[in-house]
This record gives structure tokens, C-alpha cells and sequence, in this order.
């Protein structure tokens, strides 16, 4: 006959080897779609990752998350697709290969060319993938890696080049010159959601001055210098001195009060006359040296007299002129050196005076444009002064620009600050804390700079993506609402542009006036543009003449490559005849992912009947940091040319950090190793505690010790569960070929754990189907734990290896077998390579399935008609009564094998009472007492003590919480039974009442003497832990047996063995031994047992049983 496997030891790593090499045999991922029905269909979008860099623990915990709904889905009887996907394109590849060839953006096109350059992207952007796909097969991932969309494709652009050209045709493009975020070491423009993703704005300490900006006299500023020194200075304050060269405007508040301060300067003591605002001057000019006198001021004294002499309105510095602060170049476009009004001036920090370099602030740029003002571009697209700026000439504005050992000891901030001093054109300098922008890719400082780029009107659908956000289904609810809905709100139209080398190219030709543009949105459109190009004489041949319009085969679209260079050397003709050339820009690599729901498909070119049966998306899931990313750039396209979200749900996971909640790095040497931590615990063991130990998004801090406490408790109790059945299925032939025992005929026991086991099935599928997997985790962790194994198994233990192979012990094995498949088909999209090995195991033997995998299961219906509630909440006073016996026996130091005399527990109403009576044998068995008895609700043998819970009331009652307190402190002993039963109390606070809750308060109870007390859940014992003699010895003949039976189990006798025992032992025990003999030769299967000497048996080894009570055993099979 065919038995139940069985194990010596857990190994969960060898289980995942053997369940994945079984997955690849038998094709399993692969039938889990083929035997859904395609009606059926739920669809999921893989957020793509870039194969150039190693994945991460990080990474796992974002592929459970993905693949734990799948699996829920198909088990459901949906067939859910879910097709791979690589990012191949973008900055990360760009700059992973600069770094290898030891080269910057400067140089390509110069000593290596674009095609090369691109060539070795190509190739560089897949340098991880099998690592990557190991990581995705060893982890459980189930997703199609065989034909996985692919970004740097020519059928994925040419979607891409669809979609743009969709929007151009909405008229969504435009170009515009405007200040943007710039990177300098990436050597592009970034946009704003770029600029957003978490991590990128970082506290620095930076050098901030302010300038002495010397004011012009003339007529229109005379008031300004009555009873002055003979130089008048604006002070304008700011954290980046490197762009003071830039500087073409000061800006002040209309209606901010300023005044005018006669003083000296800290640095050249020079007597100067400055203005600044009020409200800020007692930050500069301290109270404590308003008696100095200037006449008396002496060169260097550290105490700095000062006196105002005027109080002015900002309106009244409007159109002042003043010296330029350095005057390297002058600018072009415009007047400069003005004063003007800004309505972004405030006196919250600074002096209330605004330095306005237009080239490197948008607010100002803005008002420099409205007031005719020029600009100063005197830092070059790599970050360096350029030449016209002769002191600084060459040098990077921010020493984290020069490579590693080449930046100067003086910064460029420090450099210009220290000539202003020494021009007296400084007031103060100082280190200042602020938090500054830096490029998401390199991590370093980013700068606002002019640039021409291209970009995405979003700011005309904001509207729209507001209202489309607020019907999708987001985990948390707060990133919706929150980071996302507030990020829609102050949404700005989106910068497409890249000035790079590697991704797709924007297809939008122009010709040199700008008059005529066309934007590409096809391979077919392009052939026949190309042909009109040829026709006209602007082109000698057509690139694409081998391409086939309509041949959707891989090799016709590998004819041309859609990348630079080949799409730079395209010139076409517009209509009238001009010629027209590409635009030079990529676009935004992030416009790459959001494109995949349709070029993933190739759509609309092909697969439409596809795309439309499964638009928009079910569920996604990617990483907090992809709210600004991924998410948007989905949401935007498909708000503007879909009018339509692009997902219906989304799971938006924190991050991973270590034990200490650091963020983990390869640097700081706490990373942990993905492929190290799989071998380790297994891929179940690590999915379990990642998804059970926190939501999926709040930041999980991730401890190897939590990941091996999993691995033993539950993956640990269930494997000792299946063995426990395995064993006594095998030793009494069960297989389930006897007809299913009805459940009204089955034990109460039996009745209780499937109406726990059909509450649990309802409670994981509600969860589940709530984005809720840590919930799911949990309840199926507790059903497991305390449920089947600490409560079902350990009560029913004597009905699987006692008695006769009867209606019983049959119900016994169909109810655990039941619990353990359900189990593991509930519990198989978190866990998937162990579950698969338990749904196998016991089926090998029943055959009750003839699927070959758990994955290809159908998830567990609900029996509506065996949950019994009433029967729960009996069972769950059982064990909380137990649980406080257990605890008590655990604060006295008495042993569970040491009985007790009594208990007793008080009763608050009939209903109670009668669920304590019908529990009462059971409870008694497991704690080992000999009786309980009931106490009512006035009996004065319990002491009773109240108080508030604050956790709980401060929240509700806030400024109440000082009279509810005294209101509970004046409870009386009725008082407190009336909360207790009834759940609820109403409270009256003179002129309001209110009704606080049973969790709103803490009862504790005083001990009784010779008796110990404690409650739980609103249940309270008391424990009689007075030892008679006959206890003591019926104890020691506890201990005896549980010796008996470890040696039994030490030697490896069979569990049907029978034995003869002989024992030494002195007079104490040899009485209990024989005043219990019956008893002990029940439970261990002895025939006989001989008393010997104690000091007899000298080869065996000397066994405590109780302290100071010794014996020596030795055992004899029969």
C-alpha cells in the first residue's frame, strides 16, 4: 500500500529545488493559463526592471507581492497573463557604460562614435538578465520570461512613436525655453516627477553669503542715502554664492516693511549703509548693541554699533539701480541691475531681498521676463564657469561635479565669497542646512538651468487625472489620496525631452524656421515619408526599402534600427517643400514604461482584440518610489489619449530596510544578499515573513532572526502537523476511501476546527481580494499555530494512535487531512514551493485530486452551513481559559504534568456559564486540574480593580480624558460588572454623557491567598496552587511517562512497540509509581514495570524528574 511521505527534517531550500525542477518538467506556469478559461481573464502589467544592475532583496519582496495576486487570481479560475518585460533604455545604462569605458557625455561622438556607443548600451543593458531570471526562478515568480516585451525593440518604439504621435495630434506637444532641473554629470534635463522620486532631496550644508549690492544714487534713489554713509547696499542673502555672477535683479515685497541701517561691515570695517527687511532685522543687528555708538566703534570690535535711520515700504525701492556685484559679462536680452516687486518675497528667512539670477531659478526667470530684464548664462551644461568668468574660469560650481580627488580644497562658493569680502561686497557668510535637489540616477547636485526641451501638456488634463485617480483602487489609500492626488494637484506639464544617446528618439521632424514639423507615428508613415524625401532629392535611397509594410514577422522589423544614429541621418521634406531634420532629443525614459500596456502588445499594429479585452489593467504593484515614476507616467498617457485609467488597483510597497531601519547599502556592509537568504531560509520562508511581518506598504525592517523564527514556527508547526498525520495515516492505512463522515456525525472537535478551517477560507479570500496579504498571512499563521496544531491536534492526539480503526478516528484523519489540504491551497500564492510539496504529498496516497499541482487548484469554497459561530466562540473560551491556567503554571514555576486541584471562574450571565460547562472537561484535561467551579458575579472572593485605558481614550474623548478618568476611578465593584457583561458603560459628566467601551478600560484582579488569579479578553481564573500528596505523586507519575515515552522515541522504537520497563527508584517515587501503575503502563505500552534500587542500573544514565527526585530507566521491546 502506498504511504504518505515522510521526512527526517524540515529543509524548505530542498523543497524549492525539488518543487522547481517539477514546475519546469511538467510545464506548470504553463497550464495554470491554459486550463483557465480566456473569458476569464485578469490582467496584471509588470512594471520592467533594467538588467544592468544586480537585483536586491528589495526585489523580492516586490515580485511576492506581484506574484502572490496572480496566484490568488488563478486559483480564483482567472487566467491571468503576465507577460515580463526589460527597461532597457535611459541614464542608468547611459552612465553604467560611461563608467566602464572610462569616458563622460563630452566624448561621444568625439572618440567614440554614437553607433558604438549605442552598440555597447545594447549590449550592456542585458548584462544581468540571467541573474535577474534566476532570481525571478528560484524566488517562486511566476511570470512569462520567454516572451517578454523588450524596450529598446522596434515594434515596442514604433507603439511608442504611435503614441506621441496621437498626442501631437491632440496638440499635447509642444516646445518651449524654459529653466529646468538639469543634471550636469548625467548631461541632461530631468523632469519633475525625475526630480521627485524619493531620496532625491537631501539636507546638505552649503555655504550661503549675503551680498552687499551697491545702489546706484541718483534722483530716484537720493531718499535712500539722507543722513547715510557714503555707500548704500542692498543685502540679498542666498544658499548658492555661484550663481552671484548670474545675478541681473534683486527682487523685494511690495508691502514689506524695510529700513535703512547706518553700520559697519564685520569684515573690512568699513562704515556702509545697508537696507533689509524689518522683520528680519533684529537676526543681523542684535538688541544688546542698540546703546553702541558709532563714533565709537573701533576696527575689529566684534560688538557692531548700528542705527536705523529710515523705515520704507518695498514699493518705494521698485525700479532702483544698482552696481553690478561682479561684472564679468553683460547680458544680451535685456535691461539689468533693477530692483523689482516679487510676489515670492518673503521675510521668512534671508533679508527679505531677493538675488535673481534668471538663468538658474524659474520664479526667477519669470519675473525677470515681466520686467524686460536680462539673463547671464555664465555656467556651461557641465557645470563649469565658463571663460568670460575669468577668476573662476574652468572650475565646476559644485565641487561634487569633480571627480573623485580633483576638487579644489576652496570651493567655488568659498572662492567668490572670499573676494566679496575682500571687495566689500560680503556682510555675512555662513553654513547653512537646507535641503537641496540631486539627479535620482548619479546622486548628485542637480542645477535649474535654460534649456529648449520638448514637452507633455499634462497641466491641460490635470482635471481629468485628478478625477480618474479618485476611482482607483489604491494600497495604501493614503499614497492615492496623498503623495499621488497631491502630486496630480500641483501637476506641471511634463519635460519629454533627454539630450542623450541611448533611448528612443523623439519622432518629430522640423524644418530650420520652425514653421513646418510632422511627427512619426509608424514604420509605414516613416517609409513613405522617407519615399517623398528620395522623390525631392534629399535623400539618395530610402533606408527602409527593405522594410515590408504589414509583415509583423521579427525579421522584417529588424531591417533598421530606430535609435540614433540611423534616425538622425533621416532628412524628410515638408509640405512645402522644406527640408525638415529630427529633433535630436530622446524622450523620457519613463515615457518607455508607461507606453507598455500598448507596446508590450505592439498596439494598435497588432494584437488590438487583445489589448481591448484586457484594458485597463486589474493590479499592479511596484515600490513607493514609482509614484512619481511608473504610476504617473501610466495615469498621464492614459488620461489623455484613453481618457481612461491604465489600472484598476495598485499596491504601492515601502521599502526594505535593516533590523535597525537603516536603508540598506552595499557600503555600509548591511545589504542582504538576496540569492544568500534564499539558499538559507527558502523562498516560502522569506516570502512569509516579508509579507506576515509588515503591510505591504509600510517600510518592513528586514532581521534574519524574524526570517528564521517563520521558518520554525510556522513552516516549522505545519511540517510537524503533516508529519503527526503522516505518521499514524501510515500506521493505520488511511487513504481516504472510505466515504466522507457527514458532519453532523463528526465530534464536536472535529465540527469546531472545519468551521474554523471554512471562517479562515472566507477570511483569506476576503483579504485577498482586498490587497491585503498581510492579513491573509496572519489569520492562516494563528488557524495554524494555535487552531490546528496547538488546540485540534494536541486534543485529539490519543484518538489517532488509540482505539480501533473506527468512525472516529476515520472522522479524526478526514478532518485534519481536509485542514492540511485547504491549508495548503490557501496559503499557496504567499508560499508557493512548499504548499505545492504538502497538496503532493497528501495526494499521492488519496488521489482525491487529479491536478498535478496545487497551482492548478481551484481555491476552497466557502461551507456557509459548517460555520458555527456559537461553537468558535465556546472553542475560543476554551483556550483563553487554558492560556491563563498555562500562564499561571508559568509565573508559579508548576508544571503542566503536575496537577491541580482546582480553578475557578466567574460567570457573568447564563450564557457564559453554560459555554464554560460545556467546555469544562476539555479545559480540565488540557491543564491538568481536577476541578472547576463557578463563581458568580457578587461573590467578594475576586477583588476587582478599574482604570483607564489611554491608548484608546485619548484618541476619542481628547480634552474630556481628565473627568473620565476620575469618573472610572469612583468605579464600584457592580459598576465594573456591568462593563464587563454589558460591553459598554455610560458615563455622566455633569452637563454631557458619554459611553465608553469595554477596551476603554484595564481590569486587573487581586490574588486570593493560596490562589493566583489573572484575566484575559474579559475572562478571569483563579488558580488553587495549595500541593497535597496525592498531587505531588500522581505528578511524579506524569514525569515518569514523558521520560518513558523520549526514550522510546531516543531508541526508535515503533508507536505500536510493546516494552517492559524497569526503573530505580527510592521510596517517594517508587509509591507513586505504583499508586499510578495502571496508568503509566497505559500511556507508554509497558507490560510490566519493575521497581528496582536506586542505586541499581548503574549503565543508564541518571534521569531528574522533579527537583531533587532522580531514577535511572531501561526499556525492553517486546
Amino acid at each position: 500500500m502506498k504511504k504518505y511521505p515522510e521526512y527526517k527534517q524540515l529543509d524548505l531550500s530542498a523543497i524549492n529545488k525539488e518543487v522547481l525542477q517539477k514546475w519546469k518538467a511538467n510545464s506548470i506556469f504553463e497550464k495554470s493559463l491554459s486550463t483557465r478559461d480566456g473569458d476569464k481573464s485578469y490582467t496584471f502589467y509588470e512594471g520592467p526592471p533594467s538588467a544592468n544592475g544586480m537585483p536586491g532583496i528589495h526585489h523580492v519582496m516586490g515580485r511576492a507581492i506581484k506574484d502572490i495576486f496572480c496566484r490568488f487570481k488563478t486559483l480564483q479560475g482567472y487566467k491571468v497573463n503576465r507577460k515580463a518585460g526589460w527597461d532597457t533604455h535611459g541614464l542608468p545604462v547611459e552612465l553604467g557604460v560611461e563608467k566602464e569605458l572610462g569616458i563622460t557625455k563630452e566624448d561621444i561622438g568625439i572618440t567614440i562614435s554614437i553607433e558604438d556607443y549605442n552598440k555597447k548600451c545594447r549590449e550592456n543593458v542585458m548584462k544581468f538578465k540571467n541573474v535577474w531570471e534566476d532570481l525571478t526562478d528560484k524566488m517562486g515568480y511566476w511570470v512569462d520570461m520567454n516572451d517578454p516585451y523588450v524596450t529598446y525593440d522596434n515594434k515596442y518604439i514604433e507603439s511608442v512613436w504611435w503614441l506621441l504621435s496621437q498626442m501631437d495630434k491632440k496638440e499635447m506637444l509642444y516646445k518651449g525655453h524654459t529653466i529646468q532641473p538639469f543634471s550636469p554629470k548625467a548631461g541632461t534635463g530631468l523632469s519633475s516627477h525625475e526630480l521627485n522620486q524619493p531620496g532625491c532631496y537631501k539636507d546638505v550644508k552649503d555655504l550661503s553669503a549675503i551680498a552687499q549690492f551697491k545702489a546706484v544714487r541718483n534722483s530716484e534713489s537720493e531718499f535712500l542715502f539722507q543722513n547715510s554713509n557714503e555707500e548704500v547696499f542692498f543685502l540679498a542673502w542666498t544658499t548658492t554664492p555661484w550663481t552671484l555672477p548670474s545675478n541681473t535683479a534683486l527682487a523685494v515685497g511690495k508691502k514689506i516693511d524695510y529700513v535703512v541701517v547706518n553700520t559697519f561691515n564685520p569684515y573690512t570695517f568699513k562704515a556702509i549703509t545697508v537696507v533689509l527687511a524689518k522683520a528680519l532685522f533684529s537676526k543681523y543687528f542684535p538688541e544688546k548693541n542698540s546703546q553702541l555708538k558709532l563714533s565709537e566703534y573701533s576696527e575689529g570690535d566684534k560688538a557692531i554699533p548700528f542705527e536705523i535711520i529710515k523705515e520704507i515700504k518695498g514699493v518705494e525701492l521698485e525700479g532702483l539701480q544698482y552696481e553690478q556685484l561682479l561684472a564679468y559679462a553683460q547680458p544680451e536680452d535685456g535691461d539689468a541691475f533693477r530692483v523689482l516687486i516679487g510676489d515670492f518675497v518673503t521675510t521668512e528667512d534671508g533679508t527679505g531681498i531677493v538675488h535673481l539670477a534668471p538663468s538658474f531659478g524659474a520664479d526667477d526667470n519669470l519675473v525677470a521676463k515681466q520686467n524686460g530684464i536680462g539673463s547671464l548664462t555664465l555656467v556651461d551644461t557641465q557645470g563649469r564657469f565658463v571663460d568670460a568668468v575669468t577668476d573662476f574660469a574652468g572650475m565646476y560650481v559644485k565641487n561634487e561635479f569633480y571627480n573623485d580627488g580633483e576638487a579644489p580644497g576652496k570651493s567655488a562658493d568659498i572662492q567668490i565669497v572670499i573676494k566679496l569680502k575682500e571687495d566689500n561686497r560680503c556682510f555675512k557668510a555662513e553654513k547653512y542646512e537646507h535641503s537641496y535637489p540631486h539627479c535620482w540616477r548619479t546622486d548628485k547636485p542637480i542645477l535649474y538651468y535654460p534649456l529648449e526641451s520638448w514637452f507633455v501638456k499634462t497641466t491641460a488634463a490635470k482635471a481629468r487625472m485628478v478625477e480618474l485617480n479618485k476611482s482607483i483602487n489604491w494600497k495604501p489609500k493614503s499614497t492615492g489620496e496623498g503623495r499621488f492626488g497631491n502630486w496630480l494637484e500641483n501637476l506641471v506639464d511634463w519635460n519629454l525631452s533627454r539630450s542623450r544617446f541611448w533611448g528612443i528618439p523623439l519622432p518629430i521632424w522640423k524644418t530650420e524656421d520652425g514653421e513646418e514639423q510632422i511627427c512619426i507615428g509608424s514604420m509605414e508613415q516613416l517609409k513613405s515619408e522617407i519615399e517623398k524625401s528620395v522623390e525631392a532629392g534629399l535623400m539618395s535611397e530610402n533606408p527602409l526599402a527593405n522594410f515590408v509594410v504589414g509583415d509583423m514577422s521579427a525579421e522584417n522589423y529588424a531591417t533598421f534600427d530606430l535609435h540614433r544614429p540611423f534616425v538622425d541621418d533621416i532628412v524628410l521634406v515638408s509640405a512645402n517643400g522644406k527640408v525638415m531634420r529630427r529633433e535630436t532629443d530622446l524622450i523620457d525614459v519613463w515615457f518607455d514604461s508607461g507606453s507598455m500596456p500598448y507596446a508590450q502588445l505592439h498596439y494598435p499594429f497588432e494584437n488590438k482584440e487583445i489589448f481591448e479585452q484586457s484594458y485597463p489593467a486589474d493590479f499592479i504593484a511596484e515600490g513607493v518610489d514609482q509614484t512619481r515614476g511608473w504610476f504617473f507616467t501610466l495615469h498621464a498617457i492614459a488620461s489623455i489619449l484613453f481618457d481612461s485609467v491604465a489600472f484598476k488597483n495598485v499596491v504601492s510597497n515601502g521599502l526594505v530596510l535593516d533590523k535597525n531601519g537603516n536603508k540598506m547599502s552595499k557600503r555600509l556592509g548591511n545589504a542582504a544578499d538576496p540569492f544568500e537568504t534564499l539558499e538559507e531560509y527558502g523562498a516560502d520562508a522569506t516570502r512569509w515573513y516579508m509579507i506576515s511581518n509588515a503591510q505591504p506598504w509600510d517600510n518592513l525592517k528586514f532581521d534574519l532572526d524574524g526570517l528564521a523564527e517563520v521558518k520554525r514556527k510556522f513552516f516549522g508547526t505545519l511540517y510537524n502537523t503533516y508529519a503527526f498525520f503522516a505518521l499514524y495515516a501510515n500506521i493505520d492505512g488511511f487513504s481516504y476511501k472510505e466515504d466522507e463522515i457527514p458532519l453532523e456525525e463528526r465530534p464536536e472537535i472535529d465540527r469546531w476546527i472545519l468551521s474554523e478551517l471554512n471562517t479562515l477560507i472566507k477570511e483569506v479570500g476576503e483579504s485577498l481580494d482586498d490587497f491585503e496579504p498581510t492579513k491573509a498571512a496572519r489569520a492562516i499563521q494563528l488557524f495554524v499555530n494555535d487552531n490546528l496544531s496547538n488546540w485540534y491536534v494536541r486534543l485529539c492526539r490519543r484518538r489517532f494512535w488509540k482505539g480501533d480503526y473506527g468512525k472516529d478516528k476515520i472522522s479524526a484523519y478526514q478532518t485534519l487531512y481536509t485542514c492540511l489540504e485547504s491549508i495548503s491551497i490557501l496559503s499557496s500564492p504567499i508560499a508557493p514551493f512548499f504548499m505545492d510539496k504538502l497538496f503532493a504529498d497528501l495526494n499521492s496516497v488519496s488521489q482525491k485530486s487529479d491536478i498535478e499541482s496545487v497551482h492548478l487548484a481551484q481555491w476552497p469554497s466557502v461551507n456557509s452551513d459548517g460555520i458555527d459561530t456559537d461553537l468558535e466562540e465556546q472553542m475560543r473560551l476554551a483556550q483563553d481559559l487554558t492560556s491563563m491556567v498555562f500562564s499561571l503554571r508559568k509565573k508559579e514555576n508548576l508544571r503542566v504534568r503536575q496537577p491541580l486541584q482546582k480553578m475557578m471562574v466567574p460567570v457573568l450571565n447564563d450564557k457564559v456559564k453554560k459555554q464554560v460547562q460545556d467546555v469544562k472537561d476539555l479545559v480540565l484535561s488540557e491543564v491538568n486540574v481536577k476541578e472547576l467551579e463557578f463563581m458568580t458575579s457578587d461573590s467578594n472572593i475576586l477583588v476587582k480593580k478599574i482604570k483607564p485605558n489611554f491608548k484608546t481614550l485619548g484618541p476619542k474623548f481628547g480634552q474630556q480624558m481628565k473627568a473620565i478618568s476620575q469618573a472610572i476611578a469612583q468605579f464600584s465593584s457592580n459598576d465594573i460588572n456591568t462593563i464587563e457583561q454589558q460591553g459598554n458603560y455610560s458615563l455622566n459628566l455633569g452637563d454631557t454623557e458619554i459611553q465608553i467601551d469595554l477596551s476603554d478600560v484595564l481590569i486587573t484582579t487581586e490574588d486570593i491567598p493560596g490562589w493566583v488569579v489573572t484575566s484575559m479578553n474579559g475572562n478571569t481564573v483563579a488558580l488553587d496552587i495549595n500541593l497535597s500528596e496525592n498531587l505531588i505523586s500522581e505528578g511524579l507519575a506524569r514525569e515518569v511517562v514523558n521520560r518513558i515515552q523520549n526514550i522510546r522515541k531516543d531508541q526508535g522504537f515503533e508507536v505500536t512497540d510493546r516494552i517492559e520497563i524497569t526503573l530505580s527508584a527510592e521510596e517517594k517515587l517508587a509509591t507513586a509509581i505504583n499508586n499510578n501503575l495502571n496508568y503509566i503502563c497505559s500511556e507508554t505500552l509497558a507490560d510490566e514495570i519493575r521497581i528496582t534500587p536506586y542505586d541499581s542500573l548503574q549503565n543508564e544514565p541518571e534521569i531528574e524528574l522533579t527537583q531533587g527526585v532522580y531514577t535511572r530507566i531501561e526499556l525492553l521491546k517486546i
